[in-house]
């Protein structure tokens, strides 16, 4: 395994992001101030919530590119929530961290969306009302690939890595089952992923990935990409073995 995609680096920058003696209560991104708390992933340790809302449109302190309706999972500090819920889109935000379910709320209290932002403490799919649908679905994982076995130190460790991929795997099944009829269920994953094993899911779960964006940035020394999938049900006209070839991905028209 290269380093880049250690699982054991990973928890080493969990445990860092935990411990670090500046990690501060309020922190500053997309224009705006936000709360912390402790065991949340914290935003400032990592570009991948600032790539996040660069996927989705959402870098501007007035976002205009929301959809109607949006779905995030894994919301942590809330601020992809928030900033959907200030353009006016209506937000279910879940989390299967309670901090962060409390992280989000405290967000939304202090940008002033609460009336159109509900937070679900929720291990994926499982706190939805039966029947919701929503524009957009959307998660930034925790896409480095851990051991099947590998048992969690902490909540926040969650936030890093995946144990066997059970949490991707369940992502793939059954995020396109909460879409409105034109909604679109996107996957932020990134280079220190397995993206053969995510493949492999998708196969087997009947679901195609769809590569919309690509950004490389720099993490301490390691150039790493960062890809925005869409999932969507294997269709009859799949291109079989076609790749994206930066990220090794497979591409379906």
């Amino acid at each position: 395994m290269s380093d880049v995609r250690s699982h054991l680096k990973s928890l080493e920058r969990s445990r860092l992001s935990r411990s670090d003696p500046k990690r501060p209560g309020v922190f500053s991104l997309a224009g705006r101030e936000w709360d912390l708390l402790d065991e949340v992933f914290a935003p400032i340790h990592s570009p991948s919530t600032s790539i996040a809302l660069d996927f989705l449109g959402l870098t501007e302190p007035d976002p205009g590119a929301a959809p109607s309706s949006l779905l995030e999972i894994g919301c942590g500090s809330g601020v992809i929530s928030v900033q959907a819920a200030l353009s006016n889109c209506t937000t279910v935000a879940a989390d299967i961290n309670r901090s962060a379910v409390e992280n989000t709320r405290m967000n939304a209290e202090r940008h002033g969306v609460t009336d159109r932002l509900t937070v679900l403490h929720s291990d994926l799919f499982d706190a939805l009302d039966d029947g919701a649908r929503f524009d957009r679905v959307f998660w930034s994982s925790n896409y480095v690939r851990a051991p099947a076995d590998y048992r969690y130190g902490s909540v926040h460790e969650r936030a890093y890595v995946d144990a066997g991929y059970r949490t991707h795997r369940r992502y793939l099944e059954q995020a396109v089952h909460h879409l409105t009829d034109t909604g679109s269920a996107l996957l932020h994953f990134c280079e220190r992923g397995d993206a053969s094993g995510l493949a492999g899911i998708a196969e087997e779960t009947g679901r195609e990935l769809r590569v919309l964006r690509r950004r490389t940035v720099l993490e301490g020394t390691d150039p790493v990409e960062h890809t925005l999938l869409e999932v969507r049900p294997a269709g009859r006209h799949a291109q079989s073995g076609a790749r994206d070839t930066a990220s090794g991905l497979p591409v379906r028209g």
